[in-house]
């Protein structure tokens, strides 16, 4: 089972690498439509907490696509680890 996540996290950061640069620059569909209803700007400000890759890029990498690859990759490794972890918390727990 582990051989078959460890190809699945191959598969998913290749993907990552590969197709990430090419991802649309337009906003995504809540941020369209608030822009559309004309209520954007009322939820831009100072977050609590800062987002760890902003915009889908790597803070300190110049490059766009190569940030932006970057991002993707360590994206897909924290999900993957989140899930992996949900799942044996989730097996263990049936376990007992």
């Amino acid at each position: 089972m582990i051989r078959v996540s460890i190809y699945g996290l191959l598969i998913a950061i290749a993907l990552a690498v590969f197709l990430a640069p090419f991802a649309s620059q337009s906003p995504d569909g809540l941020e369209k439509v608030a822009e559309d209803k004309g209520f954007l700007e009322k939820g831009e400000r100072e977050p609590l907490i800062g987002a760890p890759l902003p915009d889908y890029s790597m803070p300190g990498v110049k490059h766009e696509g190569v940030s932006t690859a970057l991002a993707g990759i360590v994206g897909t490794i924290i999900t993957f680890a989140a899930a992996l972890g949900i799942g044996y918390l989730i097996k263990k727990k049936k376990a007992m």
